[in-house]
């Protein structure tokens, strides 16, 4: 009991900004932000950029691996890809092993615009990155991969 007092957010010594969830919150909101803005000139979006990332040259994954990898819903993946595919980026098939599953791969068109997305996310992650040294680089990965990972117990 006393622990859940001295935890509680409604007390006063509550300091938001020493929440971990605040500052993970907030640092997706503006990843995102900027990230749009160095994917636009390129021509992408944040979501196809993501469905883009999780499909490397010459392996085709499923819609429901490239959903659950992204944390994209189901449904959205479905629609963002269907625009891929009239856009030229990916091509779909079934899965030889099960027709009711619908696999993705990129295209050329799709390789060299994940080239010219990487380019910049690359910029963005040297900007983030300023200042640490590699095993900080990999400590801070591997903190927020447990954090991931305990959520979905």
């Amino acid at each position: 009991m006393d622990r859940e007092k001295t935890h509680s957010p409604a007390r006063s010594e509550f300091q938001m900004r020493e929440w971990p969830f605040f500052w993970v919150l907030r640092i997706n909101a503006r990843y995102l932000q900027v990230m749009e803005s160095v994917l636009k000139p390129v021509g992408l979006d944040v979501p196809r950029w993501r469905v883009l990332m999780v499909l490397y040259d010459g392996e085709h994954m499923s819609v429901s691996e490239i959903a659950e990898i992204c944390v994209i819903k189901l449904n959205t993946t479905t629609k963002i890809i269907q625009r891929m595919v009239a856009d030229g980026l990916v091509v779909t098939r079934p899965r030889a092993s099960d027709g009711r599953v619908t696999e993705v791969t990129l295209t050329r068109a799709g390789v060299a615009l994940r080239h010219r997305g990487w380019a910049e996310a690359e910029k963005v992650r040297e900007r983030v990155y300023k200042g640490l040294d590699e095993a900080e680089r990999k400590e801070m990965t591997e903190m927020l991969k447990g954090m991931f990972e305990r959520l979905a117990d």
